[in-house]
Parts: structure tokens; C-alpha cells; sequence
């Protein structure tokens, strides 16, 4: 994470936000009265939003502690060839 000053960020809007989007890097801004923020693409935002509804719903959570169960027995479901053929084919 980068961590800045207010005046150093609002200097270097631009760079900063274009390393934002474009580099995935959230920027802690500190301010003298020590009420920091953070700036962080939409893109980012919305992946981390989608990440805390996963892990607050217990039946999905549920879900992935099954697939991870069942990934380490490698007793999983597992695709015939023509299964494979039609995923790839979309």
C-alpha cells in the first residue's frame, strides 16, 4: 500500500489515481487531523464487496469448505471428455 500525505496526493491526483486503476494499488492518504482514507479503483472495490458477501454467507462458505473437502480427496466431480470439449467450445 502506498501511504502519502493529503498535499503530496492532491499534488499528483492523476499519477495517483491512474496507479490505482491501472496498477491495483490502494493509497492510504494520511491527514494532519489523523483521519486517514483510502483510495482504491471501483474495480477493486467491487471484487472486495463480492469477497465479504461470500464470506458472510455460511451456505456458500459451506459450498467452498465441500469443494476444498473433496479437492484434496480428488474425489471431486470430474467432467467427461465431451463435458471438457463443450466448456471450451464457449
Amino acid at each position: 500500500m502506498i501511504e502519502l500525505s493529503v498535499n503530496k496526493f492532491r499534488a499528483n491526483l492523476k499519477d495517483f489515481v491512474d496507479k490505482a486503476i491501472e496498477e491495483h494499488q490502494a493509497i492510504r492518504i494520511n491527514r494532519r487531523s489523523g483521519k486517514d482514507f483510502i483510495v482504491i479503483s471501483a474495480e477493486d472495490w467491487e471484487r472486495e464487496q463480492e469477497t465479504m458477501y461470500v464470506l458472510r454467507n455460511n451456505s456458500l462458505m459451506n459450498q467452498v469448505a465441500e469443494s476444498q473437502a473433496t479437492y484434496e480427496k480428488n474425489s471431486g466431480f470430474k467432467p467427461s471428455q465431451e463435458e471438457l470439449d463443450a466448456i471450451n467450445r464457449i
